[in-house]
């Protein structure tokens, strides 16, 4: 028997095992319209176990913001970017807009692909698809099964959108596997199809190969629909669409534990992030609740763009802990990516800040403020009163340490960089 090649392919596998696991396993589940007060562990009357307990052997996002409406925030996670750099500020894409992310912006899952990771979507895309190009097989996605638009029937998954000008409406089914329509789906209810099609994926994977499996629900958006069994467990409420919108947030908590469920019985747990957020706060006149915050999805008040998130899997240095930095949906890609192991290089300029030491260890992450001077603000040690270094180019100083009393939050008010280091230290952070 020859010595070598046997070695050899030993040592490919070893190579193989050891690559995937330094770049761990990344899902991401989205869900649509959840309101701060519609999880358990807000205190909310609505049950959510699954999501109680990952949040509690994770990290809960305390101060963590969104935008107010889907497009927006669903540009920013696959972007980075903030919607004003992208032309995704207005509104949502409706049906028969012909828009969608600007092709010449890099997206999530194309980073993750350079990466090394399989890439699957499931779910709501609602980024565009007025053209072939925009579609998410065509933005990084090995595969994809969802919804291209929003606000579908959960059991028939058709679409109606009114056409004013001609005084008519029209409904087309709006389910795709891939790119082809989905046939075959009418009667199964949207957010048992999308849990079954998540863990089928997970229960496929090859090992060998890292994971990004992003999992955006069409949870707990309008139409208030829900299998009559989730109901049960409600029925001390009294307000309909309350009551409604309580079911399909435990159905919905249901497809989080399946998922996983699947990923531990893969042996894929231990190797794992998962993220769970919000794209925006709750919809009070639809069954929401974001109190005690003011306001609601559409809305800048805090009720509207202040969302629920947390991150969970065994890879987090400090589970079961609260993290009150600020942490943006724009912050996602830099974050993900880095995790990865892949390089944000080939993107427009970022937004979104790298907050992965914020989340797994507690210390408050290095920031980038502002681009002409390229200043880079970095909390050296993660003391009380903390030393802040800045580093500079084009002619400012190299390094100026200063000890500044620490703030409850940091703001993003110093977005552009100043003349001068002095007025720099003057921002509130």
């Amino acid at each position: 028997m020859d010595f070598y090649p046997l070695f050899g392919a030993l040592l490919l596998v070893s190579f193989r095992s050891a690559s995937a696991a330094a770049r761990p396993h990344v899902v991401f589940i989205l869900a649509d319209d959840l309101g701060w007060n519609d999880v358990g562990f807000h205190g909310s009357e609505i049950r959510t176990p699954n999501l109680d307990r990952l949040s509690a052997e994770g990290v809960r996002l305390e101060n963590y913001y969104v935008q107010p409406l889907c497009t927006p925030s669903r540009s920013q996670l696959m972007t980075g970017r903030y919607q004003i750099h992208t032309g995704m500020q207005h509104q949502i894409i409706w049906p028969c807009q012909p828009h969608c992310v600007p092709l010449g912006e890099k997206l999530l899952p194309q980073l993750m692909k350079e990466a090394g990771y399989a890439t699957h979507m499931v779910g709501k895309w609602h980024l565009g698809m007025y053209r072939k190009d925009c579609l998410p097989t065509r933005r990084g996605f090995d595969t994809y099964f969802g919804y291209l638009l929003g606000s579908e029937d959960y059991f028939t998954h058709v679409r109606c959108s009114a056409i004013a000008a001609r005084n008519l409406t029209r409904c087309a089914l709006d389910l795709r596997d891939g790119e082809e329509v989905a046939a075959g789906y009418e009667g199964v209810y949207s957010t048992e199809a999308f849990g079954q099609r998540a863990t089928s994926i997970i229960e496929k994977h090859d090992s060998d190969k890292p994971l990004f499996l992003y999992v955006a629900l069409q949870a707990v958006h309008e139409p208030l629909q829900v299998p009559e069994r989730y109901l049960a467990p409600y029925s001390f409420i009294a307000d309909r669409r309350r009551r409604l919108y309580a079911g399909m947030a435990s159905a919905m908590d249901e497809a989080v534990g399946n998922i996983t469920l699947a990923l531990r019985r893969r042996g894929l747990w231990d190797d794992t992030v998962l993220v769970f957020s919000t794209d925006n706060g709750g919809q009070t006149l639809g069954g929401g609740s974001n109190w005690p915050l003011r306001g609601r999805k559409w809305s800048l008040w805090e009720g509207g763009i202040r969302g629920v998130g947390f991150v969970a899997g065994p890879l987090l240095k400090r589970p079961g802990t609260v993290c009150r930095e600020l942490v943006h949906v724009s912050d996602w890609l830099p974050t993900l990516v880095g995790l990865a192991g892949g390089s944000a290089n080939g993107t427009k300029p970022l937004d979104g800040f790298d907050v992965w030491s914020a989340i797994r260890s507690r210390h408050r992450a290095a920031v980038t403020f502002g681009r002409a001077g390229r200043l880079r603000l970095q909390r050296v040690r993660p003391r009380r009163h903390s030393v802040l270094q800045l580093e500079a180019a084009d002619g400012l100083p190299g390094s100026v340490p200063r000890r500044l009393k620490p703030l409850p939050l940091w703001t993003r008010t110093c977005s552009d960089v100043p003349s001068n280091a002095v007025s720099f230290f003057q921002c509130r952070l």
